[in-house]
């Protein structure tokens, strides 16, 4: 008898061509810094505080695409001299502003620019959008949008009840209504994307919210950037599929070795009712290690039942789950199989799903040798810290791919968990979750008894993930004002046609990003829209579509295309470009590509911009970052040369840049430096009833740091935490709880709860920076000694290293290749 895994249900609550390459040479002479440190004050953008409520805003007579009354003729730099101020980079050495960096306000009316789309979820590299393509290739500027569609949101989205009659969509190009259309009269609407006049249907006359009716442009669609609908039945092919959770797990000797095990069926123990389903949801477990086991949970039996699969070339009821839970551990704690058969391990999980879909959690800890899918190990240790290209970027076999997009066709998505201490050749393994729409979580020395603080993170990424809301057999549209086009998408999901991305499963916490180019002039228009729609069933079998609209004003210089520069979403875009290039062309390719790009714009904004010729490296306010931020990525793991990298750090390091939304992407390329040893409670946030520390953000240079102070630097998915050798016996006593520096423990990971001011402080302040994002930092706590202070010190970007050039000499190159 064919052996077959019954999945039971759970109670609980219901690239484009890169300009010539010019090579960098790194034999500049040792400079020291020679700054005039200007007493300037930082530049912080503009933005407007950001408004989740419900503007009551008059719809003007004109939309968008006339406003030449209140557009046209409005003058970027009249409205924004800040950001195009001149810097002249060579001499001004504070350029962070003493926060976080805030994203440029595009140039609008007020009542437009009130309820457009907040940044974090939708933003764009240019904020003003060049008239022609001529004049977007003239600045040098990349042109892209990046994404976080799914994102937590801190206040409810608007939530429409279904009416397959108010689900109002251009009948031309299917945009959804949104508050950039124009009201011709109370009777017709102009779409914003194809500019069709469009009938406003009977029912969207009357105003749900405040029940009156003959205003269609008070309706909460033409009032928020950001909605959701409750889609009808006409928006399903199928009846809506159940949240189906199946759970593959190596038992490998070297697997049971790491404790992973433990871990992660606690996990599930503690959190199995808070996955987001409903009395439909079903739950299912396969193991793995030459062979592959299935467990029989059906109604009935006294206990789960193991069933094994030998020949690998081939093919809720709740105690039950628990009781599996409970003895999976003991089950192979005396295993001396070594092996590992992914590969038919992962086509036996999407044969079990493909009749439902669902999502698939595979957790691996070494190379799979075995059957289908097989990989050898291609790193060769000598060649970490090589200053020439890396070999083995690209996969080594298509077998993940080929079995991703298998996926991707019947709705399955599989989420790929990497805990190893050796190569396990994730260039290979990652195309099971990139291309299926699914996660990549790499745990590089993972070990239960040797490395406590990567337990507890494992811990905590583990929970957030088995507890997040899900969508299911989604799709993604994003649409844009006729003349531009959307070329290159990037993130995990696979392209089912020209702009429709396949999602199996949609998380909160993926993001994505595309390339765009302007393919007819947008002359007569003063400004455009975007408009990204996910279609996604809940984890409760609601079909659902969230809509998000953005709209940005058209100019016609180059100044005000610089003005509206965003640098930080510039440097996003481009750090995903620079991974593809990466992996199709070469690293030292992607590598000289990324600096022609800050040469390339600060060339054209020194050429076309100023009018007056200055001697030194010159650039507006708003990109001043933009060197040093290239200059990161320059030195960030995906991409650093001559320091020793393993293969599958540098890969997760790409993956990471390619998926994650930018707010994270930012501080693992340039983090954030806070002297800790003075916090305050002045211009401390008041959250929950705790006051907030805000320490000013520090330049990442040795010569920012002090004996005789704390430096706690934020790196995105680790936190350090810098003591110096002389530093204040308070801090140490008060905050640490040991007597003196010698007394600092080699490895300390949690700060120690002290009833004092200083305590309360510097963890209220960690625990805010952990709570920004969806994944668990840890914190380590390090001296001069520590085996980590090379980690530490790796990211003082601005100081030269044996193989790579300081800030000061990076500055020198650009200008001289600025000034040829």
């Amino acid at each position: 008898m064919r052996p077959v895994l019954v999945l039971v249900p759970i109670a609980g609550p219901p690239q484009q061509p890169a300009p010539p390459a010019r090579h960098m040479g790194l034999s500049y002479p040792s400079l020291p810094p020679g700054y005039q440190n200007t007493s300037a004050s930082p530049m912080q953008a503009q933005t407007q505080p950001y408004s989740h409520a419900p503007q009551s805003y008059q719809q003007p007579s004109a939309g968008p695409a006339q406003l030449s009354p209140s557009l046209a003729g409005l003058s970027l730099q009249s409205q924004t001299p800040e950001t195009l101020r001149v810097v002249n980079l060579l001499q001004e050495r504070n350029l962070l502003p003493p926060g976080p960096v805030t994203p440029p306000t595009p140039c609008l009316p007020q009542d437009l620019q009130k309820i457009n789309c907040h940044p974090e979820v939708f933003r764009s590299t240019l904020t003003s959008i060049p008239q022609t393509q001529s004049l977007l290739n003239k600045a040098k500027l990349p042109l892209g949008l990046l994404l976080h569609p799914f994102k937590d949101l801190s206040v409810r989205c608007c939530l429409l009840s279904p009416n397959p009659h108010t689900i109002v969509r251009c009948r031309s190009c299917r945009t959804y209504i949104n508050p950039f259309v124009t009201f011709l009269d109370q009777r017709r609407w102009k779409c914003n994307l194809c500019y069709r006049v469009n009938d406003v249907p009977e029912e969207f006359m009357y105003n749900p919210v405040t029940r009156s009716y003959g205003e269609p442009h008070k309706r909460p669609e033409v009032q928020n950037a950001t909605i959701e609908f409750i889609a009808p039945s006409e928006y399903m092919l199928r009846p809506p599929q159940p949240a189906v959770y199946l759970f593959v797990l190596d038992v490998s000797h070297n697997a049971v070795e790491t404790g992973y095990l433990d871990v992660v069926c606690q996990s599930l123990l503690e959190n199995i009712n808070a996955l987001p389903g409903d009395s439909r949801t079903k739950i299912g477990f396969i193991s793995f290690d030459s062979t592959i086991h299935f467990y029989n949970l059906q109604e009935g039996l006294a206990q789960p039942q193991m069933l094994i699969v030998s020949d690998i070339e081939g093919e809720r009821p709740e105690r039950l789950v628990q009781d599996l839970l409970k003895s999976l551990p003991q089950m192979f704690g005396k295993t001396m199989e070594t092996q590992s058969a992914l590969g038919p391990a992962l086509q036996a999980a999407f044969k079990l799903l493909s009749p439902t879909g669902g999502r698939v959690s595979v957790f691996q800890t070494q190379l799979p040798k075995l059957g289908v899918g097989a990989l050898k190990s291609r790193e060769d240790p000598n060649q970490r810290a090589s200053a020439k290209d890396i070999p083995n970027l690209s996969p080594a076999t298509d077998f993940y791919k080929k079995l991703a997009l298998d996926c991707s066709g019947q709705q399955v998505a599989v989420d790929l968990f990497l805990l190893s201490s050796q190569y396990c050749d994730l260039a290979s393994l990652a195309c099971i979750s990139r291309y299926s729409a699914g996660s990549v979580y790499y745990y590089p020395s993972y070990q239960q008894q040797h490395n406590p603080a990567g337990v507890e993170c494992f811990q905590k990424d583990l929970k957030r993930y088995l507890t997040r809301k899900i969508g299911l057999e989604a799709v993604m549209r994003i649409r844009c004002t006729k003349g531009l086009s959307i070329h290159t998408f990037h993130g995990n999901f696979f392209v089912r046609s020209t702009d429709l991305l396949s999602l199996p499963n949609v998380n909160p916490d993926a993001g994505f990003a595309v390339q765009m180019s302007i393919e007819e002039n947008l002359v007569d228009m003063q400004s455009v829209s975007f408009q990204a729609a996910l279609l996604y069933t809940s984890s409760k079998g609601e079909r659902r579509i969230r809509v998000h609209t953005m709209c940005l004003p058209v100019v016609n210089s180059l100044s005000d295309i610089f003005a509206g520069a965003d640098v930080q979403a510039i440097t996003g875009l481009l750090a995903s470009m620079a991974v593809d290039r990466s992996v199709t062309s070469s690293l030292s390719d992607a590598r000289d590509a990324m600096t022609n790009a800050a040469i390339d714009s600060l060339t054209s904004y020194r050429t076309s911009v100023l009018t007056i010729q200055q001697p030194g490296l010159l650039a507006p306010a708003c990109l001043r970052l933009f060197p040093l931020y290239i200059l990161a990525l320059l030195k960030q793991k995906a991409f650093r040369t001559g320091t020793s990298t393993r293969l599958d750090d540098r890969v997760f390091a790409m993956c990471q840049l390619k998926y994650q939304p930018l707010a994270y992407v930012m501080l693992m390329i340039h983090p954030a430096l806070y002297r800790v040893d003075d916090l305050t409670d002045e211009g401390a946030l008041n959250i929950s009833e705790r006051a907030v520390p805000q320490p000013r953000v520090q330049q990442l240079s040795v010569e920012k740091l002090s004996r005789e102070g704390a430096f706690l630097m934020d790196a995105g998915s680790v936190i350090y935490l810098w003591i110096g050798r002389n530093c204040n016996p308070d801090f140490l006593t008060q905050v640490l709880g040991v007597p003196d520096y010698a007394a600092v423990p080699q490895n300390m990971n949690i700060l120690p709860e002290l009833d004092t001011a200083e305590s309360q402080r510097t963890r209220a302040f960690v625990g805010w920076l952990r709570e920004q994002r969806p994944f668990f930092p840890i914190l380590h706590v390090i001296r001069d000694e520590s085996p980590l202070k090379a980690s530490f010190m790796q990211n003082m970007i601005e100081d030269r290293t044996e193989s790579a050039l300081s800030y000061y000499e990076f500055l020198l190159h650009v200008q001289q290749q600025v000034s040829k």
